[in-house]
């Protein structure tokens, strides 16, 4: 391809910005991004883009100021001249708002798929999305890697007895099974009833889970109510270690204390979000997405499958 790569970075995760470059060996493009005295964003491109291959790294946890930074940053290479933009965005904000499961609500999922389309992004680049169909709120092609392929050399690492993998909610059945198939483990089901967006109560544990090992596998821990009242109630059930893994630390709330007090032995975590707190709970460990996020970037530029990185 005759154009170049250019790497842009928002302000929500730059550490993770500069690994995907450091992987890339390709400096991250010098952009300005202030703020005008009544809080308005500003962004100037320090760098001539034009005709260049355009990766924009941010994710859109809050605040909203995440997002307008990312829809500014589009404008701004694609009024650059860019060739193409790809918006990459390794935490995709208000994805479980994805349906309308009661009067009166929006889709927020789609509103946000809608601005990045208008501010001018040709292509996403997704990582781990709360719910697959998603990618069909947009008219640009997307890419949504998966956490599967990180956290399988950790969790093998962890020389588990006899293991099985529990989906927290029936959302996460079809995930948990790939998971629990990659790894060579059995699959349980945890059955829940939501009494609010962040609460909810754990009705029965579908599976066998005695005297086994345990994976919570997720995509978002945000208060962690779920994951934790899941853990007690295997427990009951005579599981043995306990390890939960999710792709996106949220950790809103008090949720790092109901961590730290739970009967969950580690809690694996990816930087998709950046996570700092941990002085706060010790049992987290956050592994790397970068060289996916890197390796995918590459293929996408030299028009490569990325088919290899879903295995």
């Amino acid at each position: 391809m005759a154009e170049k790569i250019t790497l842009i970075s928002g302000t929500a995760n730059p550490h993770l910005s500069k690994s995907i470059s450091n992987y890339l060996d390709k400096n991250v493009c010098d952009v300005s991004i202030d703020r005008f005295s009544d809080g308005e964003i500003h962004i100037n491109i320090n760098e001539n883009i034009r005709g260049q291959d355009v990766f924009i790294i941010q994710p859109t946890f809050p605040p909203a100021e995440n997002i307008l930074e990312l829809l500014i940053l589009i404008d701004a290479c694609y009024r650059a001249s860019a060739k193409r933009i790809t918006a990459v965005i390794p935490y995709y904000g208000y994805a479980r708002q994805d349906r309308k499961d009661r009067p009166r609500v929006p889709i927020s999922a789609k509103l946000i798929a809608n601005l990045i389309e208008t501010s001018g992004a040709h292509r996403v680049l997704a990582f781990e999305l709360h719910a697959a169909q998603i990618q069909g709120f947009f008219d640009i092609q997307v890419d949504n890697l998966f956490a599967t392929p990180v956290f399988l050399e950790y969790i093998k690492k962890k020389k588990l007895i006899n293991p099985v993998v529990v989906s927290p909610d029936v959302g996460g059945i079809k995930m948990g099974r790939a998971f629990a198939k990659k790894l060579g483990a059995d699959l349980a089901i945890v059955d829940k009833r939501r009494m609010t967006p962040d609460a909810s109560e754990v009705m029965n544990i579908i599976g066998d889970v005695s005297g086994r090992d345990i994976i919570i596998f997720d995509d978002i821990i945000s208060t962690a109510g779920t994951i934790t009242q899941a853990a007690a109630e295997l427990k009951k059930e005579g599981a043995g270690r306990i390890v939960a893994a999710a792709a996106h630390p949220v950790f809103s709330g008090d949720a790092l204390e109901r961590l730290d007090k739970s009967v969950i032995e580690e809690v694996v975590v990816t930087n998709s979000i950046p996570f700092s707190d941990g002085d706060k709970c010790g049992k987290v460990k956050v592994v790397d997405i970068s060289s996916l996020l890197g390796e995918a970037i590459m293929r996408i530029h030299k028009e490569e499958s990325i088919s290899m990185l879903f295995m």
